[in-house]
């Protein structure tokens, strides 16, 4: 008997990996099919537009975030169909990592499930007059708004306090489920790595500049000395951030002796560090799952209550069962299927001898 196809939207590398374990754990009923982000129908003229005027660009969707993608698909000898357009399939199934960029007349049509890929963007000034003004969230550059079209039929996320979160910004609460979300559902196994520094003050830039929000990066290189307090400090710079300027910015405010890392493991360098400054990057719940003293521009407060569900590892093979179970269910109603849905009968529906994957 065939397989039902599965489509995967994919971005950022986080994002990438996620979708890819999920996939992996559902490959003995789904067929699966990996794309970038995008839009489709009316709306895709004005994403071309957005593409033409520069204004995606350093975003998860242009650039070198998407061949970044593309190079772990063809690495990992995954089906590229890039917006569903390449192998003209029909989708059973659609799991999505962001519900800003969407393609609409697919999602109307198919089963779909939402998996939180990691901290969203603070809910700033732009992002609240986008939300309040407009039907577009994809106009706050950011995740901000992700849920706020509420489009998906079942939402995982990766604790009860971002389920409040995701249902303040508008998705229907009967539509949430807390499964964890894969990569940060198991920090603690982070300590057990072979990165030869330890004892520094560790700063994990965010693409702030990159993704058209203002940003003091000197005066903040200072402050980070300042929190160091004489201590070693050592940078690792955000993968979409222009490297030779924030390599030489932090080369003269910062001591000679400053590590950069512009590659490399960020969780194990967290895992090394005395202490975890950050902006807006969800790394901040690595150091906080590891008993970190850590800074971000993020109330710590709320981010204590919204660190995600660390349940060993087993996120992926929950959000599968949802995927499963959701595809089998009569009915297309998220809710109606979560309204029957047991959580802990997880492992019951997982295909025999399958396994966590690790990237």
């Amino acid at each position: 008997m065939s397989r039902k196809k599965a489509l995967f939207l994919i971005g950022s590398p986080n994002q990438t990996t996620q979708m890819h374990q999920i996939a992996q754990l559902l490959e003995d009923e789904f067929e699966p099919y990996f794309s970038q982000l995008y839009y489709d129908g009316w709306q895709r003229k004005f994403y071309e537009f957005l593409v033409w005027t520069g204004g995606l660009d350093k975003t998860i969707v242009t650039g070198k975030i998407k061949a970044k993608a593309d190079k772990y698909l063809a690495e990992h000898n995954l089906k590229n169909d890039f917006e569903a357009r390449v192998y003209g399939n029909t989708y059973d199934l659609i799991v999505c990592c962001s519900d800003v960029i969407v393609p609409w007349p697919l999602v109307r049509r198919t089963k779909t499930v939402f998996v939180q890929e990691g901290m969203t963007d603070p809910l700033n000034f732009w992002a609240r007059l986008v939300k309040r003004f407009t039907r577009y969230p994809i106009l706050a550059i950011g995740t901000a708004l992700n849920g706020m079209n509420n489009c998906c039929d079942i939402y995982c996320v990766a604790s009860q306090g971002y389920a409040g979160h995701f249902a303040r910004v508008g998705v229907d609460a009967d539509k949430l489920l807390v499964t964890g979300i894969p990569n940060f559902d198991n920090i603690e196994q982070v300590r057990h790595n072979d990165f030869p520094h330890r004892g520094y003050v560790l700063v994990a830039t965010s693409d702030l500049r990159e993704t058209f929000t203002p940003e003091n990066r000197p005066k903040f290189i200072r402050e980070c000395v300042r929190i160091a307090n004489g201590r070693p400090l050592a940078f690792k710079l955000h993968p979409n951030e222009t490297l030779p300027r924030a390599v030489d910015e932090i080369k003269a405010n910062a001591p000679a002796d400053t590590l950069i890392f512009t590659e490399g493991n960020t969780d194990h360098m967290i895992a090394n560090c005395v202490e975890l400054i950050t902006q807006y990057s969800t790394v901040v719940y690595v150091g906080l799952a590891l008993g970190k003293p850590v800074h971000s521009y993020f109330d710590v407060d709320d981010l204590k209550r919204k660190l995600p569900w660390q349940n060993g590892g087993t996120s992926a093979r929950r959000i599968a069962a949802v995927c499963r179970g959701f595809s089998r269910f009569a009915s297309s109603s998220g809710p109606a299927f979560l309204k029957q849905y047991d959580p802990e009968s997880f492992a019951e529906t997982e295909p025999a001898g399958s396994s966590m994957a690790v990237h």
